[in-house]
């Protein structure tokens, strides 16, 4: 979060977040760490569970008992919760850049572009370096070429776009969104398609393994590498081309966990935050 901080300013949003640890917990954590937006103490949880969001699942007789279901609220200047971004499992977590691209389009900082015959794409990941568990966003630019069109999903009887992650054992990959598509009207052979014929864009989200999977598919620099690909028809007002698949590669440092304690004094005053 504190890493795309500059940009979540950028767009015109504010950021904190809530957790059950004591004032000391948050204020000895956010100094080690850097960290600049409010972090707020719930220590007795209540607004834990008035969102609904306490972790049941966990032993009261733990020190983390209290914990909630980790998660985003996104709000709008009333402060109405206008969307929200929650897993079921304690460990994934979407990290804010990745919501920064799906609820507002705002690009990843850095983009690789790469061309067709009849077309060029722009890339970019949402972010580079992850964590085991993160969910993290891809985003392809697509610019048709002058009069050129390609075939929307769900288009009969021709090649539509198909931008896939090769599979791995590195991730768990969502369905693809693809933005909605025009349609063409084939006056000659009485047809209607779907196509895109302007600058679009497909965004695709995926879940990393858990530190047990993604550790042995890791270099010597804690890397791992995601192979992609973008298939496409092009077609102009007159005939249609070759199909045309362009590969993609996606380069992820994979950072540790910080499993840095709280000294033990501030850890009497309230629960250890990891």
């Amino acid at each position: 979060m504190e890493q795309a901080l500059p940009r979540i300013h950028a767009a015109g949003l504010g950021i904190a977040a809530i957790s059950y640890d004591s004032e000391a917990v948050l204020r000895q954590f956010s100094a080690r760490a850097g960290i600049t937006f409010p972090l707020l103490s719930d220590h007795d949880s209540a607004v834990i569970r008035r969102y609904g969001i306490l972790n049941g699942t966990v032993d009261q007789g733990t020190p983390f008992y209290g914990i909630p279901y980790p998660g985003t609220y996104i709000l709008n200047p009333s402060g109405v919760v206008v969307s929200k971004y929650f897993e079921d499992d304690f460990r994934v977590r979407d990290t804010a850049a990745s919501i920064l691209l799906r609820q507002f389009g705002v690009e990843p900082p850095t983009h690789e572009t790469s061309s067709g015959k009849h077309l060029a794409l722009t890339t970019a990941v949402s972010d580079r370096e992850v964590r085991p568990g993160q969910r993290i966003t891809f985003s392809v630019d697509v610019a048709p070429g002058p009069r050129i069109h390609v075939y929307a999903p769900g288009v009969h009887d021709y090649i539509p776009i198909a931008f896939t992650l090769d599979p791995s054992k590195a991730f768990a990959a969502d369905p693809v969104v693809y933005p909605p598509a025009r349609t063409l009207n084939l006056a000659a052979i009485h047809e209607s398609v779907p196509v895109y014929n302007a600058p679009f864009r497909l965004v695709a989200t995926l879940t990393l393994a858990n530190a047990a999977t993604l550790e042995p598919l890791l270099d010597a620099q804690r890397n791992v590498t995601l192979e992609a690909k973008f298939r496409y028809q092009a077609c102009d007002d007159r005939e249609c081309f070759l199909p045309e698949t362009l590969p993609l590669r996606f380069t992820l440092h994979v950072l540790p966990f910080d499993r840095q304690r709280v000294s033990e004094d501030i850890q009497r005053k309230g629960p250890a935050l990891w």
